[in-house]
C-alpha cells in the first residue's frame, strides 16, 4: 500500500492510507515546521506506509512531537515505532491519556499538555482541548493549531470511500450518511451521544477553525463551525436517547 501525501494547507500534509476492503481511509497529519509534529501515528500495519509518506516531505527521524486523540490502535498503534526511528520524539497528551494508558505504553516518556497549555513548533502554536468521550474514551482530547486555525478533529466528521484530500461542501451531510450505515451494523455508536457532546461541539466550533483535518475521509475547509455544530445534531438523531 502507498500513502498519499497531499498538502491541505501552508505546510500541513495529509498522508493517508485507504483499506479498501473496510472503504475506509486512515489519515496521518504532519506539520513542517522547525520541531515537526505528527498527529495519528496510524495503524502499526501502515507504519511503513505512511513513513514514507512522510519522507517526501522531511526526513522522519526528525520528528519532534506525536500527538493523538485517544488510545486506540489507529491513533497511536505505531507510536514505538515513531520513538525508535525519530530520537528526539516525545509524544503528547493529555493528564488523563497519560495516566490511563500512554505513560504506560510508550517508549519514552509523554509531554502532558494540560488543558490550555501551549506548546510553540516554531512558528505554530498548539494547544490541547480536553473533550472526554468525544469523539470516546476517557482520555480524548483535539489538538487546535492557533495561527492558521486547524482543528484536528480525530473521528469527528468521519466519512467513508476514498474520497478528496480536501473538501468544501456539505461534509456534515456527508458524515452523516457514513454513520448512518454504522449504526446499522457492528461497529454502531463508535461516537456516542451523552449529555455533553453538544456543549463540547459548540466549544469547538466557538474557536471558529478555518481547517478541520479529519481522520477518515476528506478534511474540510469552510464553515467549520457550523458544521461541528451540525454533526452535533447528527449524533442526536443517530446515538441519541431521542434519536430515530
Amino acid at each position: 500500500m502507498t500513502a498519499t501525501v497531499d498538502e491541505i494547507a501552508p505546510d500541513l500534509f495529509r498522508v493517508t492510507c485507504f483499506n479498501e476492503a473496510a472503504n475506509f481511509q486512515f489519515s496521518s497529519f504532519l506539520v513542517r515546521d522547525d520541531e515537526p509534529l505528527l498527529y495519528h501515528t496510524n495503524l502499526r500495519g501502515y507504519f511503513n506506509d505512511i513513513r514514507e509518506g512522510v519522507d517526501t516531505v522531511l526526513d522522519s527521524s526528525k520528528i519532534r512531537w506525536v500527538g493523538f486523540s485517544h488510545f486506540e490502535s489507529d491513533e497511536c498503534g505505531s507510536l514505538n515505532e515513531w520513538l525508535a526511528i525519530a530520537p528526539h520524539a516525545e509524544p503528547l497528551c493529555s493528564f488523563v491519556g497519560a495516566r490511563t494508558s500512554v505513560g504506560d505504553f510508550a517508549d519514552r516518556p509523554p509531554r502532558v499538555l494540560e488543558e490550555g497549555e501551549r506548546i510553540e513548533t516554531g512558528s505554530q502554536r498548539f494547544r490541547v482541548i480536553e473533550t472526554k468521550h468525544v469523539p470516546h474514551g476517557w482520555d480524548a482530547s483535539l489538538l487546535f493549531e492557533e495561527t492558521a486555525s486547524t482543528l484536528f478533529c480525530s473521528d469527528l466528521l468521519g466519512q467513508g470511500g476514498n474520497v478528496e484530500a480536501l473538501y468544501e461542501g456539505d461534509i456534515a451531510g456527508r458524515s452523516e450518511e457514513y454513520n448512518t450505515r454504522q449504526a446499522e451494523g457492528p461497529m454502531s455508536n463508535s461516537v456516542p451521544y451523552t449529555d455533553e457532546t453538544i456543549p463540547i461541539l459548540e466549544g469547538l466550533a466557538d474557536l471558529n477553525p478555518e481547517t478541520l483535518a479529519c481522520m477518515h475521509g476528506s478534511s474540510y475547509i469552510g464553515d467549520a463551525g457550523q458544521a461541528l455544530r451540525d454533526f452535533g445534531e447528527i449524533l442526536k438523531k443517530i446515538n441519541g436517547k431521542n434519536g430515530a
